[in-house]
């Protein structure tokens, strides 16, 4: 009776989330199923697979995820030390804005870095008034070192969460002992902090590779040239060019790689228990 009862509460939340959400990706999916001659086909999987648009698409989607997440692992787990095991006044606030940082969107970082490093922005205009240039040297933005730019800056405080979340139950006498042995900071970091922190580290790479792979509106806000990835090219193909069974390839895989990732951050997750 306690089963039956259960399955009967169950039923409103996962019929409302297979309206809400199974119901229009299977759409997605089907649509990608039928070509525009009509009819069901692989033709066009067989046609976005084929095109020199999706596989550098594809080549620009992954090494962009790939570097902006190791500049992430790497600046947040500098940084998260810093905040950690250095004393500073406001040391604390700073932990705090980490997590206020989190709920930021993303076109706000990268409206920010515009306003600095943008064709008219403060730094290039410095440059002019000092030098009387026609423009200033710094024009990477619109290129792919400037969307990677952004997104190291917008994804780097979702390492540094569970990092200071693990050195702050890291256990001060490991470091106390080392340092009163004549270990210095760097072999103390290496061989005492850094064991503890690779499952921290391993989750929250883990979670900005997936959130990366996914980023449409930092490609898209930075207007960088010649930088589609896969969420853009979906977005040109059903807007611009109303090629709907193509973007909805494009969607599926897209899809399909973010579902394989996010499971292996799950998995990476639970094992250190973040």
């Amino acid at each position: 009776m306690r089963s039956r009862t259960a399955y009967l509460w169950a039923l409103p939340p996962v019929a409302l989330l297979a309206l809400v959400f199974l119901y229009p990706l299977a759409l997605v999916v089907q649509q990608s199923f039928q070509p525009d001659t009509g009819g069901t086909s692989l033709q066009p999987y067989a046609d976005v697979f084929a095109s020199s648009a999706f596989r550098e698409a594809l080549w620009t989607t992954v090494w962009l995820a790939v570097a902006a997440t190791v500049g992430c692992l790497v600046l947040g787990f500098v940084l998260a030390l810093v905040i950690a095991f250095v004393p500073f006044p406001g040391a604390k606030a700073v932990a705090r804005f980490v997590d206020v940082f989190l709920s930021f969107p993303s076109f706000l970082i990268t409206l920010a870095l515009l306003f600095v490093y943008g064709t008219v922005g403060m730094a290039n205009g410095a440059w002019t008034d000092l030098t009387g240039a026609a423009e200033g040297p710094f024009q990477f933005l619109t290129t792919p070192w400037g969307v990677l730019l952004a997104e190291i800056t917008y994804f780097t405080p979702f390492v540094m969460r569970p990092l200071l979340a693990a050195f702050s139950q890291l256990d001060t006498g490991q470091l106390e002992a080392a340092s009163s042995l004549g270990a210095r900071a760097p072999r103390i970091v290496r061989q005492v902090v850094l064991p503890e922190a690779l499952p921290a580290l391993a989750a929250g790479g883990s979670l900005v590779l997936v959130l990366c792979l996914n980023e449409f509106g930092i490609v898209l806000f930075t207007g960088a040239k010649g930088v589609t990835t896969l969420p853009t090219l979906v977005y040109g193909k059903a807007i611009l060019e109303s090629d709907y069974p193509g973007a909805c390839v494009v969607a599926v895989v897209n899809v399909l790689i973010s579902v394989g990732l996010y499971a292996l951050y799950r998995v990476v997750s639970r094992r250190a228990g973040a």
